[in-house]
């Protein structure tokens, strides 16, 4: 679907994007065409859904990315850590947050790619500031709460209905510390570990997955919403996010699937993905703010 945005886009106005310097501490996976990309991906989302609602916003330019191969680690690709923006290899997370800047980006009423370069590190980072690996919001749970407090995200999960407390402490990083390379690093290690202090028996609302089938639950939710899937597995909080879609009074997930290798539209409902994953333990639904 990025193919077909991008074949509107005047040659002239591509070489001027092309040419342009990154940002400071931007890594792209290709500078050239990811701006082009996006000041196409930019400029269609603001004539087709500039005027929506956030989570409408969502759900347009979430489909945009249909089909886009999935690919782990893009992240972490690079001796020092930086705002990485690769539009051609996507994880459930860079997914969830590409469109979440995309869309917010529009929702400034701003349609440069420089913009949304901004708006994915103030997603990205505490603080809404990259600096080094440890600044980056490695647990769903911080990344919620850092976001919300500087308002862009809102959690709508307690208000909705069958939501329940969970509590948790979340240190699978620093306990598994040898499936991240970049906590080989003893600076890294620590600040992670510090991290993690303030996330022992971290309290955050869930709905139990049994729960998401419900009707009364179904008509409080929104097409763009984003969801996050609760874990039962020690130290994590969420284990993966994705879009919701909503069809038929249906709730299905649009995410980055490992298994399928690309961002895909589930065809079966939420409740049945979530039952057939033994490891989830229910959802978080997060909202951008208005």
């Amino acid at each position: 679907m990025i193919k077909q945005i991008l074949t509107g886009i005047v040659i002239a106005g591509c070489i001027g994007v092309a040419n342009a310097s990154s940002l400071k501490g931007t890594r792209f996976h290709d500078e050239a065409n990811d701006t082009i990309k996006l000041n196409a991906i930019l400029a269609d989302a603001k004539a087709h859904a500039g005027n929506a609602k956030p989570e409408a916003r969502i759900a347009y330019i979430g489909k945009q990315f249909l089909g886009t191969p999935y690919v782990a680690g893009t992240l972490d690709k690079g001796d020092d850590e930086a705002v990485t923006v690769n539009l051609d290899e996507l994880d459930c997370t860079t997914y969830v947050e590409t469109v979440l800047a995309l869309a917010y980006t529009i929702g400034e009423g701003r349609t440069s790619w420089r913009d949304f370069v901004y708006n994915l590190e103030r997603i990205r980072y505490r603080g809404g500031e990259m600096n080094g690996y440890p600044s980056r919001l490695h647990y769903a749970s911080e990344w919620v709460i850092d976001n919300v407090h500087r308002g862009i995200f809102k959690e709508a999960t307690g208000s909705l209905p069958y939501n329940q407390p969970a509590v948790k402490t979340i240190d699978f990083m620093s306990e598994n510390r040898d499936k991240y390379a970049a906590l080989k690093d003893s600076a890294n290690y620590a600040g992670i570990k510090n991290m993690e202090l303030g996330y022992r028996n971290h309290r955050f609302p869930y709905i139990k997955s049994n729960k998401t089938a419900s009707k009364d639950l179904i008509r409080q939710l929104h097409s763009g919403d984003v969801v996050l899937i609760t874990t039962q597995i020690k130290g994590l909080d969420v284990q993966h996010m994705g879009i919701l879609i909503i069809e038929d009074n249906i709730p299905h997930l649009m995410h980055a699937s490992s298994s399928a290798g690309a961002v895909v539209l589930e065809k079966t409902p939420l409740s049945e993905y979530l039952r057939k994953n033994r490891n989830a333990s229910g959802i978080r639904i997060i909202r951008l703010a208005e």
